[in-house]
């Protein structure tokens, strides 16, 4: 019997939800990859095809312009991109933007964001690192004065995702600079005709390079003090750390796609490509490979489907959030570099899928924090 990688918390509707996804992928976003990735962002277009198929926001509830399912349908979209590599749509990060939106912001913030957001209106974004700062966010130095009906914001972010197409964005900022993170807020910055934002460069990457990643700049930009979110000074730190589990999560569990992907994916060229007279596949090193990767996998895919059920049940803690963030980002790394060694010379090459998802496996240990901070948030659970 095939080696096959099936999830717990799936069901025959969500399976049918997900050929869906994978119609929408195929007709819609492989046909452009190579050229987003040479363009360095997707374009609005996408996002809204995305919208008009309700595959954005699906966990979003229906009474404000949501899908009304759950995280296990925006597990789907994220798995399945994983799987081919295709990094262009950050559907992730607009969809935690819209969690903020969901979990902290003011009825009139949801009412009027929340909808737009699923239709693929407008693609979000949220403003946390700058030059200088990378996980430390109570070092932000990006401030906002109070004047009248309205916050002065001055500052620069980078490492942005989404920030060259965002429509919306959440900018962390000090707005009392003398009370640490108590002085730190969020204000919900619309980037269309704003007098003093500027969009920088679009990054170069080594990888996801279809994902529009841009430096954003702040300059005596008047935003009205509607725009705080949730409407109160001072939550912005209390307000990020208790969205992390969900941010973790799809980290880990993009990792484990990957994985899957990058594995059926050597599989076939394994059995495809000969040397001294055979397929690759009939040595004992590469059985004995796939043997382990396949392993890895399958009990990957044994914790990361228990952390997606408790989130769902609303049980996921910071801790085991971590645990699955740091383990699958680690674990894609090695499996993928375990996959393009297989591949020999061909898996260096951009053509081939594996070269791709090695360049773009990389910055999982890096962003959503650090592999290092991961540790160090569990080990403070011990």
């Amino acid at each position: 019997m095939a080696i096959t990688f099936q999830r717990s918390w799936s069901d025959p509707d969500l399976e049918q939800y997900r050929d869906t996804v994978v119609r929408f992928i195929e007709e819609h976003m492989l046909p452009d990859d190579e050229a987003a990735r040479q363009r360095g962002h997707v374009g609005h277009e996408i996002w809204r095809k995305a919208g008009e198929m309700g595959l954005l926001c699906t966990d979003i509830p229906e009474a404000w312009g949501g899908g009304g399912g759950d995280f296990r349908h925006e597990a789907v979209f994220y798995e399945e991109m994983a799987r081919r590599s295709l990094s262009g749509m950050s559907t992730s990060v607009h969809s935690i933007v819209a969690h903020y939106f969901l979990n902290h912001g003011t009825e009139a913030q949801k009412r009027h964001y929340l909808p737009r957001m699923a239709r693929g209106e407008i693609v979000g974004a949220i403003a946390m690192t700058e030059p200088g700062t990378g996980s430390d966010l109570q070092g932000v130095r990006t401030r906002a004065v109070r004047d009248g009906d309205h916050y002065v914001l001055n500052g620069a972010k980078t490492f942005i995702t989404n920030g060259f197409l965002a429509g919306v964005v959440l900018v962390v900022c000090k707005t009392d600079p003398d009370k640490g993170a108590a002085g730190t807020s969020i204000l919900v910055v619309d980037t269309q005709d704003q007098a003093g934002f500027k969009v920088g460069r679009v990054l170069d990457k080594i990888g996801l390079k279809a994902q529009d990643t841009s430096e954003l700049f702040f300059d005596e930009v008047r935003v009205p003090v509607t725009q705080l979110l949730g409407g109160e000074e001072g939550k912005g730190f209390y307000q990020l750390m208790s969205d992390l589990p969900y941010e973790r999560l799809i980290i880990g569990l993009t990792a484990v796609a990957a994985m899957e992907g990058a594995y059926e994916a050597t599989l076939q060229y394994v059995r495809e490509r000969k040397a001294f007279g055979q397929p690759i596949a009939d040595f004992q090193n590469t059985r004995f490979k796939l043997a382990e990767v396949a392993t890895e996998i399958q009990v990957g895919r044994a914790f990361m489907d228990r952390c997606i059920e408790a989130l769902v049940a609303g049980q996921l803690d910071t801790a085991t959030a971590s645990m699955a963030k740091l383990w699958g980002s680690e674990a894609q790394g090695r499996v993928i570099d375990t996959c393009l060694q297989l591949f020999g010379g061909y898996g260096y090459m951009n053509e081939y899928l594996i070269a791709r998802m090695y360049a773009d496996a990389r910055i999982q240990r890096i962003y959503g924090g650090t592999s290092e901070i991961m540790k160090e948030v569990i080990s403070r659970a011990m």
